[in-house]
């Protein structure tokens, strides 16, 4: 008889902490500081589903072209996030030391780690090895490789950073206006180019700089028009116009891309409280976004080794195997590895010296 009692006590407290589980990811976070916090965790959680999801699962008929539409909605995405967050970083601490370390130490350490096992299990040559750690893979001729195709974004993403850093400290905070201005004119380079969607910086930058544009908005430097604009729009009617600018089949559309996902994150930032702001407040994406660069880092490699092998049916019978080496190496990646390199390079911004602003 206490046996029986003692297996339903534990019982009971198994149901009690899944129940606990479900209800701490599928509930909304308490808001932080700004709300816009909120929403752009949702998006950024949002988009590493995009991605993963356009790599590693069957988005529905080959012919729909799903799973080539989800990974550019992803990616553009992170993009517009990325050039918001950075442009705010540079308007509120405008230091050049400061930003570049930060993003250095937050970047280089995952990346370069698994480049160096990647390459050790990939057997690829030292050409290809030098032109990955100084990310310069994404320019002709490609040296990309099946296992690190994906690290173009990150290409793109510190080719940014030098190019930002090298605007202020020439141009100081006038750098922003400047980073403003080249999304227009890059995004005209590949309008007369006739390219929808590439992976070079050249041809993908622009998803990049309209974030800045969107950080001077809501920081009130570019007036009144801009966040009155974002005011007033519904975000599932841009939503919808974004889906199709992912699109292959989308034509001329596909030119707009970055505008259309600059409009639908800064028009949730603005929005009052509505379905769609529920939803990106929830735990799980602030969770989701919070291991996202580490999703996206490693889950090539795991598609490179057994968890990857057979022919399609054992490939995808392996896939929740996959999923979950995939996120727990994320998680310990994170919160262990990362995050030791964030704290450090944090304490180098935050000694004590004379403030010097670029």
């Amino acid at each position: 008889m206490k046996k029986e009692n003692h297996l339903i006590c534990y019982k009971n407290l198994l149901l009690k902490r899944f129940n606990d589980f479900l209800f701490k990811f599928s509930s909304k976070r308490e808001a932080i500081k700004s709300n816009y916090f909120d929403v752009l965790d949702g998006w950024r959680g949002i988009s590493i589903l995009l991605v993963l999801s356009a790599h590693l699962l069957p988005l529905g008929p080959k012919p729909l072209q799903l799973n080539f539409t989800a990974g550019v909605m992803g990616m553009s995405l992170f993009f517009t996030l990325s050039g918001f967050l950075i442009a705010n970083f540079l308007i509120h601490r405008p230091n050049v030391y400061d930003f570049i370390i930060r993003r250095f130490f937050r970047i280089l350490p995952l990346a370069w780690l698994y480049l160096v096992i990647a390459f050790l299990i990939l057997n690829i040559d030292y050409e290809r090895f030098i032109s990955h750690i100084l990310f310069v893979a994404n320019y002709p001729p490609m040296t990309l490789v099946h296992g690190t195709s994906h690290f173009w974004s990150l290409c793109v993403e510190i080719q940014f950073y030098v190019g930002i850093a090298t605007l202020f400290l020439i141009f100081r905070t006038k750098a922003l206006y400047i980073a403003a201005f080249l999304c227009f004119f890059f995004t005209w380079y590949r309008i007369n180019d006739g390219v929808y969607v590439a992976i070079n910086t050249y041809y993908r930058i622009d998803e990049i700089l309209v974030g800045v544009i969107i950080a001077l908005a809501y920081n009130d430097k570019l007036g009144k028009v801009l966040p009155k604009i974002f005011r007033s729009i519904n975000p599932s009617y841009v939503l919808v116009l974004f889906l199709i600018s992912c699109h292959p089949d989308g034509g001329p559309v596909n030119y707009f891309r970055p505008y259309l996902a600059a409009t639908l994150v800064a028009s949730t930032i603005y929005a009052k409280e509505n379905v769609l702001t529920e939803l990106l407040s929830l735990k799980i994406l602030t969770y989701l976004a919070s291991i996202s660069f580490a999703l996206y880092v490693i889950h090539p490699l795991l598609v490179n080794t057994w968890f990857g092998s057979g022919d399609t049916f054992e490939r995808y019978a392996k896939r929740p195997i996959l999923f979950v080496v995939l996120f727990v190496l994320a998680h310990y990646s994170t919160f262990h590895y990362e995050k030791y390199w964030i704290n450090f390079a944090k304490k180098v911004t935050n000694k004590k010296r004379k403030k010097i602003i670029y």
